[in-house]
């Protein structure tokens, strides 16, 4: 077993491990950590904590020690020359003719490392922009690209709800999403109303999809052929929540209904006449096709 401590080095930015120094760690402590692009300034998650060689990715590194007073000037000293390093390298990405939308950069506590963050439609050669940008900071350079739901996470933001950005406040690493977790939740299919600031399925989509499902699987399915007290219908909606069910008749209308007010449908078995259609329609669909 091994003594850990786990720091983040962004807000809802992935946990790694380290060791911890002399002094009592907490949650909440601004801490300079000693990693691969040099000494970097990160926040305690977790106190420390005994972890078997399994649970951690080797070799471990070490926590250096916490901030001081001198180390927070030293910090704002870092971000007037980030916002410097990042007007320059704007001017580069311009005189290079670069399709790419720089983000932001970052240095390292101790200047080691300078890295810059950009987006972009596609690929992109900036091997002469860092030759270009190491000549200029005398220091490492590396150039990230990262993806339009990274670029929300970087920049922050106001969803829909009102609220910070959940990406940016507490959610550490991206789900897939797809469109049938809406489907689930008999939301709108509109784009505008499913899609967040960075233009992608919201996150929130996937927060109460196994929540629907399971309460869904006492309801009948949508389209589904079922018998009311007011006649036969399909089904085009249902509110889980109320025990709704909504029903299109085939005399026309709509009608709302308990669950316990519908029974399905058993679809009619074919006759020989309506097979033979059927089979005509599969072989004109085949020659179509």
């Amino acid at each position: 077993m091994i003594e850990v401590v786990s720091v983040q080095f962004q807000d809802a930015g992935k946990l790694y491990y380290f060791k911890p120094c002399e002094e009592t760690l907490l949650p909440g402590d601004f801490v300079i950590a000693d990693t691969e692009k040099g000494e970097t300034v990160g926040k305690v998650i977790t106190p420390a904590l005994s972890l078997s060689l399994e649970e951690i990715v080797l070799p471990l590194k070490n926590v250096l020690r916490k901030m001081t007073a001198g180390d927070w000037g030293t910090v704002r000293q870092l971000k007037n020359e980030e916002k410097e390093a990042l007007r320059i390298c704007a001017e580069m990405v311009k005189e290079h003719g670069l399709p790419m939308k720089l983000i932001g950069c970052q240095y390292s506590f101790n200047k080691s490392y300078l890295m810059f963050y950009f987006s972009s439609e596609g690929r992109v050669d900036f091997r002469a922009l860092v030759k270009d940008l190491a000549r200029v900071f005398k220091t490492r350079i590396e150039l990230r690209q990262i993806g339009v739901r990274d670029v929300a996470k970087r920049l922050d933001g106001v969803g829909i709800c009102g609220q910070r950005l959940c990406c940016s406040a507490w959610l550490r690493e991206f789900d897939s999403i797809s469109i049938k977790m809406s489907k689930a939740q008999h939301l709108s299919l509109n784009p505008n109303k499913m899609s967040g600031v960075c233009g992608r399925l919201m996150c929130c989509l996937r927060y109460e999809e196994e929540t629907y499902k399971k309460l869904s699987e006492a309801f009948p399915d949508m389209d589904s052929r079922v018998k009311t007290p007011k006649g036969c219908g399909t089904v085009r909606n249902i509110n889980i929540f109320t025990g709704k069910i909504f029903v299109h008749l085939d005399h026309g209308g709509d009608c709302s209904c308990s669950l316990e007010e519908i029974n399905p449908v058993k679809a009619e078995p074919l006759k020989d006449k309506d097979i033979v259609i059927k089979d005509q329609e599969i072989n004109n669909a085949e020659a179509d096709s």
